[in-house]
């Protein structure tokens, strides 16, 4: 690759990236991408030993710095400790991605208790928020940076299902464009918005009524594979989308109408 390649814009060399929510899932491939174009990752989720593992892989798969930090992203001194370590240990962040989230059934609306609720703001927006303020704060003190939050279609097109998910990932969607402003110009803040993605998440459907779903709605009649969330992450965190901010990229296969 020559210095003049446009694929040099994607290289992440010597850059430090926190992935939440990142040893299983749409955040696993996204770490995987970002330590293959040259970047040290924290993986960060509630399962520390999981995080440990995936992280000793990455290293030996890449050569890249690559360690694993307990992180409930439901708890607000979490994030004070989870941005801690990170600057303790690498001294800078350069990207941050917010994706740990959780969307829990319920029988109807009516059946969302109270502490229901609570738990879908909380991890979905208010960890989000809490990270984002303190990672982009010093992003914007150092030499800049990239904030990448994972939402939902749900928060343009929700579903009597997910209706508290909805509201919560379009309150995602509000933040970034909020911390686009808040520390420019210096970090950038961006929104990927995934449809339904064939995850670990996904082990809990009934495949045959999503495949007849996905053959109606979908425009690509199919569920997305992890790989396919990775050019767009790489696309954010990278010097490629050095004048995008404030932007909400959907990645659905053509599922949801509205864009954000």
């Amino acid at each position: 690759m020559t210095p003049s390649s446009p694929l040099s814009a994607f290289d992440l060399t010597d850059k430090v990236a926190v992935v939440t929510g990142g040893s299983r899932g749409l955040g696993r491939a996204m770490v995987e991408a970002f330590a293959a174009h040259g970047a040290d990752v924290v993986i960060a989720s509630r399962k520390v030993e999981a995080c440990q593992v995936f992280a000793a892989e990455v290293s030996a798969a890449t050569g890249r710095q690559a360690i694993g930090i307990a992180y409930h992203a439901g708890r607000w001194e979490d994030a004070d400790r989870l941005a801690s370590r990170v600057y303790d240990h690498f001294g800078r962040c350069d990207v941050l991605v917010n994706n740990a989230g959780v969307s829990p059934t319920h029988a109807g609306l009516t059946a969302v208790s109270q502490d229901l609720f609570d738990k879908v703001l909380e991890v979905n927006l208010r960890g989000p928020f809490r990270l984002s303020a303190l990672v982009g704060e010093r992003m914007a003190a150092d030499e800049g940076g990239s904030i990448i939050h994972v939402s939902s279609i749900a928060a343009v097109q929700p579903t009597k299902h997910e209706l508290v998910y909805g509201a919560a990932k379009a309150g995602v969607n509000a933040l970034s464009a909020g911390l686009a402003r808040a520390y420019a110009p210096k970090v950038r803040s961006n929104v990927i918005m995934p449809g339904p993605f064939l995850t670990d998440m996904s082990k809990a459907w009934d495949m045959r009524e999503f495949e007849g779903m996905a053959r109606e709605a979908i425009a690509l009649q199919r569920g997305g594979e992890a790989r396919e969330i990775v050019g767009a992450a790489l696309y954010l965190a990278s010097a490629a989308s050095s004048f995008t901010t404030g932007a909400v990229i959907k990645i659905d296969g053509g599922f949801a109408y509205a864009s954000g």
